[in-house]
């Protein structure tokens, strides 16, 4: 990365406190929560963003009964009809591991070695820079990580943090010519659910960019096409002292439902433009079960194959287990969102210009996930996604590189400048 010494310093001092007081906010989502937003901790971060945004001068700053922040830079004096264009970023962290008490730990100077985080019957979880090239590149720079209980929540309040700085930037900055910029901060994008509630009324911008993504100069264009699946098994009970030729045990149906999943077509056995299946919970007794299922491909025939594939697992479970029965339900999470955004070229070419601009080599990768911006993209918006500096997100061994951080920073107020310009 070239971004300035100064640049980088400015931005990080943006950034940094901002980033540390909300990790320490506690906003996992529950996917099993019917509610939006899922979690009470997100109304209390969003609240906290209002204040914020109000206290740089934004009156235009609204918090719907959904939890979703919206607000807007008004135009600079001659730029009223210049594009709007919209960043967004999500106020939840996953439930795979937990974002409670999150205690963000700032190494100044980093010095290159290997840092234990906590120990545990399994191992160390630790940050290794013999195995991860990025963490070894900040050697001498400044990164921050959690302490090993719970994920750093770089995902995505780095996000967060790096749009609230530039608005502090924009708006601080008589300089800085821009049309009008409107700012979403959402609820529950861990959750998959497709921005549930959103207020599409209330916005104005023709492109917006997701501000959720990995290591400096990584943007992004595609994803996954994204279904969930929920699998339940009905069994046949009865004594288990009589149970030889009678019992369709449902507890065990899921159990072997799930082992007929390919190994090969897991998360941890693909990368690249590969697809999956994964679990994501399983429940019940002898009676009752339940499997819930993520499908995964940047193919969205392929990922209809997988949705078919479950109908015939589920074939096999009954035939196994005479008297049991089993469901399956499949819905559309998001979609690939590479062809609608392919279809608005400027909003990728002055997101790669901004990049060159302020000195950060870029790279246009597919994301193995999605963003809001999928969704926001499939509703009309397309929405590339910007790199936050995060990186192992979902895990304890969660990192950031402020230097990263900055340039995100840096890169959301050159964009800003950039559709001002024409």
């Amino acid at each position: 990365m070239k971004i300035s010494p100064q640049t980088e310093k400015t931005f990080a001092a943006l950034v940094l406190p901002r980033f540390l007081r909300y990790v320490k906010i506690w906003t996992t989502s529950d996917r099993r929560s019917a509610e939006t937003p899922s979690s009470p901790g997100q109304w209390e971060l969003a609240k906290l963003l209002v204040e914020e945004l109000k206290a740089l001068g934004l009156e235009s700053v609204v918090l719907t009964g959904n939890c979703y922040v919206i607000a807007e830079i008004p135009p600079s004096p001659g730029y009223e009809t210049k594009p709007v264009i919209g960043f967004l970023a999500h106020l939840d962290t996953a439930q795979d591991v937990s974002g409670r008490d999150v205690k963000p730990l700032v190494v100044e100077n980093y010095d290159g070695k290997k840092i234990i985080l906590k120990e545990t019957t399994a191992g160390p979880i630790a940050l290794d820079p013999e195995a991860d090239t990025a963490l070894a590149a900040q050697a001498g720079k400044t990164i921050i990580h959690s302490d090993g209980t719970t994920l750093l929540g770089a995902d995505d309040k780095a996000g967060i943090a790096e749009i609230m700085g530039a608005v502090e930037y924009i708006l601080g900055r008589r300089d800085l010519e821009h049309g009008a910029v409107q700012i979403v901060f959402s609820p529950d994008e861990e959750t998959g659910r497709g921005l549930p509630g959103f207020p599409l009324d209330r916005i104005r911008a023709g492109v917006c960019y997701t501000v959720d993504g990995g290591g400096a100069g990584e943007l992004e264009a595609e994803c996954f096409n994204a279904l969930e699946a929920k699998i339940s098994f009905s069994g046949r009970v009865i004594h288990l002292g009589q149970a030889r030729g009678e019992l369709a045990n449902a507890c065990l149906m899921a159990a072997v439902f799930a082992a007929l999943l390919p190994r090969s077509e897991s998360p941890e056995a693909t990368d690249g433009r590969y697809g999956y299946y994964c679990p994501t919970g399983i429940s019940g007794d002898l009676e009752k079960a339940e499997l819930e299922l993520f499908i995964r491909d940047f193919d969205l025939r392929r990922a209809r194959e997988r949705a078919a594939n479950l109908e015939l697992f589920a074939k096999t479970v009954e035939a196994q287990f005479p008297g049991g029965r089993v469901r399956v339900e499949t819905k559309p999470q998001y979609y690939n969102m590479k062809q609608r955004i392919d279809e608005t070229p400027g909003a990728l070419e002055k997101l790669a210009d901004a990049a060159r601009r302020i000195g950060v080599p870029c790279t246009f990768k597919p994301i193995r996930g999605g963003t809001d911006g999928s969704r926001l993209t499939e509703l009309g918006i397309p929405t590339p996604n910007i790199f936050t500096g995060g990186r192992n997100f979902h895990s304890p061994a969660e990192w950031a590189a402020l230097s990263d951080m900055a340039a995100a920073c840096a890169l959301i107020t050159e964009l800003v400048r950039l559709w001002a310009a024409g």
